[in-house]
């Protein structure tokens, strides 16, 4: 059954809104250490929102599950467990540098292994891109992400060196560049093998498939794997922080480490909401990234391209709602918006190029 690009593009864009807006939850959550709030959001992310929605979307989940060979499953979960070290530090990425600017390290990195890897480690690197009109576009589109991107991250620059410490923590509390680099290099090495973990669960996608589930849902099974993986890493962290720190009250209401001097305990159903929230929107942007994938037909992996461009395009709208540029020259805001538009246009490039690849 053919694919529609163009829908693929939509629901690549509204995964990349859910992406950039996860952590938005999270920056109303009070009197909580980050390793509570992540956690909880997290449970919501990489367990109980997969398996919820796969079990609703598609057909016979657990029969299917029975069936995935144990090379799979393995492979599945340990790339997300990899994956789940580049989840772990995206959101200290976050702390340090703020929305726009830490999305556009992390997801720089990530599109750039997420993309070419696949295709050059399943041998059909020449063949898909280099060989075809299609992939010679979606090739041109993927260097027009990658300008997109460093026409972010270049602002980003400009701002810090040009504000004051005092301008950089009214923005951003926690503000760090050099700290929050570091962090988001290795995050976005890490993230990109979500990617991986996506293409070593093809077979399960066939299984599904095979059990009568549509080809919007079929790659949400793989998600229930992947994201599991994730959680092991992040799960086994937090209980680390949360022995460290001491924190583990907080999670019914007492008194913590992030409380206030007064020493008054957490808003628990307020917190729990937002983080279940945040989680979900977290699951929320993989979800529509297996539907927009399902329609890019053979060049499926540029799926990657187009979801990480559509993130960091919501991401730095965000950081303007959030007023992280407020104190930015004219010119450095100037740059930011010309790398936004770069990246719009670099999904057109790229959605076009699967246009031609599905009707060669």
């Amino acid at each position: 059954m053919p694919g529609n690009p163009l829908l693929g593009v939509f629901f690549h864009w509204l995964g990349g809104f859910a992406s950039a807006s996860f952590y938005v939850p999270y920056r109303g959550i009070r009197k909580w250490s980050w390793e509570i709030f992540w956690i909880t959001g997290g449970i919501f992310s990489w367990l109980l929102a997969p398996w919820f929605f796969a079990s609703i979307q598609t057909n016979d989940l657990m029969g299917v599950m029975a069936q995935v060979p144990g090379r799979t499953v393995g492979l599945c979960v340990l790339f997300g467990m990899l994956w789940g070290f580049g989840g772990l530090t995206y959101g200290l990425t976050m702390r340090y540098l703020g929305l726009s600017l830490g999305m556009a390290v992390v997801l720089g990195l990530c599109t750039v292994f997420g993309t070419i890897i696949p295709p050059i480690f399943q041998g059909d690197f020449a063949s898909k891109l280099l060989d075809t009109p299609s992939g010679l576009y979606i090739l041109l589109g993927l260097g027009i992400t990658l300008a997109g991107i460093i026409v972010v991250a270049l602002a980003g620059a400009s701002k810090d060196s040009a504000l004051s410490p005092e301008q950089k923590a009214a923005a951003i509390a926690e503000f760090d560049f050099k700290k929050g680099v570091a962090v988001a290099i290795f995050s976005g090495v890490m993230s990109s093998c979500f990617a991986f973990g996506l293409a070593s669960g093809e077979p399960i996608k066939a299984l599904s498939a095979a059990a009568g589930t549509g080809p919007l849902w079929t790659g949400l099974p793989t998600l229930c794997l992947v994201m599991f993986g994730g959680l092991i890493t992040n799960a086994v962290w937090c209980t680390w922080l949360i022995v460290k720190n001491r924190s583990a009250g907080e999670f019914i209401g007492r008194a913590g480490p992030a409380a206030d001097a007064d020493g008054t305990p957490p808003p628990l159903l307020r917190n729990y909401l937002l983080a279940a929230l945040g989680g979900t929107l977290w699951y929320f942007q993989f979800f529509f990234y297996t539907m927009g994938e399902s329609q890019m037909g053979k060049f499926g992996f540029s799926s990657w391209t187009l979801h990480m461009a559509s993130i960091i395009i919501f991401g730095t709208l965000w950081g303007f709602g959030f007023k992280e540029w407020k104190d930015a020259a004219p010119r450095v805001r100037a740059m930011v918006w010309f790398g936004i538009f770069l990246l719009v246009f670099a999904t057109v490039v790229i959605g076009y190029g699967n246009m031609l690849g599905t009707k060669a």
